[in-house]
This record gives C-alpha cells, structure tokens and sequence, in this order.
C-alpha cells in the first residue's frame, strides 16, 4: 500500500500514520525524520541540507526529493510506504508521480484528514508538554492526574510557543495556502479520500481501511 496522508497541525495525522503504518506494515515516512537521519549519518545529501537549515534558508525541492527518492529505494518500502509531509506543494506532488511511474508504481490513496479550525484550536492549545520527559497531555482529553505535573517523572508541564492561539490560527494559515492546491491536484487524479476527523482520536480508522480496501 503506497499512501500520502495529508491534514492540517492537530488533525490527528500522527495518530492516523501509526494505526496505517501498524496495519499495512509500511514504514511511515516524514520528511523531517528524512532530514535528521540524513544529517545524523552525514551522507551527502544531508551535509548538503544542513547548509541550507543551519543558514536558516528552506531546503530546495530538488534536494527534498532526492532525499526522499533515496528513502523509497530502502528494503522496508518494498511493501508500500506512508508518506507524511511530503509532498507539500503541486510541483513536489508531480515530481512524486514522476519518481514513481519511472519505478512503474503507483498511489493508491491519497488521505485529507478534516477538522473544523475550531476542534484543532481546541485540541492544540489544550496541549501540554512535559519540559522532563516529552509526554505529552491535553487538559481538555488526557489530564495530569494533578494540575501542571507529569504523571510520569514530576516534571513541570508547559504550552509550547506553537501551540498558543494566534501561532495555530497563523500555523492554519499556512497550511491551507499549501494544500488547498494539493487537495485540487489529488482530487483531480480521482485518489483523494476525505476523512472527517471530528471525533476521539483514532476513531476514523475504520472509515479510512474501509476507504482503502476499495483501492487496494
């Protein structure tokens, strides 16, 4: 199963990829995790990344898509792969389908999870992060049995920067400004499934293996 899973900060995307990655046992790939582990093993490509990130500039297209086009070639993604931040951008998208239709494959599924902007403010500016350990709460779904503490190590919880209000709405902004041409481009190609995401978190996946089984 070769997926794209797309959806908005706070739409539930990490919950979604680990249940798909689970059951189609592909591995999960996201560009950001492409990078560091690049970086980390100083490869090429990932020397050449790092020149740009350490200057503060955007990685170009063509070395993203080299990178990911290096990933693709690894043993684990004879059996499919979950693409999760990649593409971004239309331009991106069609040099996928190139990569891809030189190896003769195809996508099966393209995955938009939605949200009203309402439930993802809600959820992300519930959200607490241990500064000790990384575990994460919500005060609103998943609270610290007490108030500012982690249950787990007694560290002290915090609301990251990115997950105050105003950075959300502008956050959502972005988003939207990329992927609604995204969203138009996979639709157009008749692979786009539309997910509603509304309810408790992982709840969907039923609705998404029914979705795929029909293009499997």
């Amino acid at each position: 199963m070769r997926l794209i899973l797309l959806g908005a900060p706070g739409s539930g995307k990490g919950t979604m990829a680990a249940d798909l990655a689970r059951e189609y046992q592909i591995p999960h790939i996201s560009t950001g995790d492409i990078f560091r582990q690049n970086i980390k093993a100083n490869t090429p490509l990932g020397q050449e990344a790092n020149q740009y990130i350490q200057n503060g500039a955007l990685v170009p297209d063509s070395l993203t898509i080299a990178m990911v086009a290096d990933r693709l070639e690894q043993a684990d993604c004879q059996r499919g792969f979950l693409l999760d931040g990649f593409p971004r951008t239309v331009a991106q998208a069609e040099a996928l389908a190139e990569l891809l239709e030189k190896r003769q494959l195809r996508l099966n599924a393209v995955i938009e999870l939605e949200l009203s902007d309402e439930s993802i403010l809600s959820r992300l500016s519930g959200r607490r992060v241990c500064a000790t350990c990384g575990r994460t709460y919500n005060i609103d779904s998943c609270r610290p049995k007490q108030d500012g503490i982690c249950d787990i190590c007694g560290g002290t919880l915090y609301q990251r920067d990115d997950d105050k209000p105003e950075t959300i709405r502008q956050r959502l902004a972005n988003y939207y400004r990329q992927t609604l041409p995204l969203s138009d481009y996979y639709e157009q190609k008749n692979i786009l499934v539309r997910i509603n995401n509304e309810g408790e978190v992982g709840s969907s996946l039923p609705a998404v293996l029914s979705a795929l089984k029909e293009r499997s």
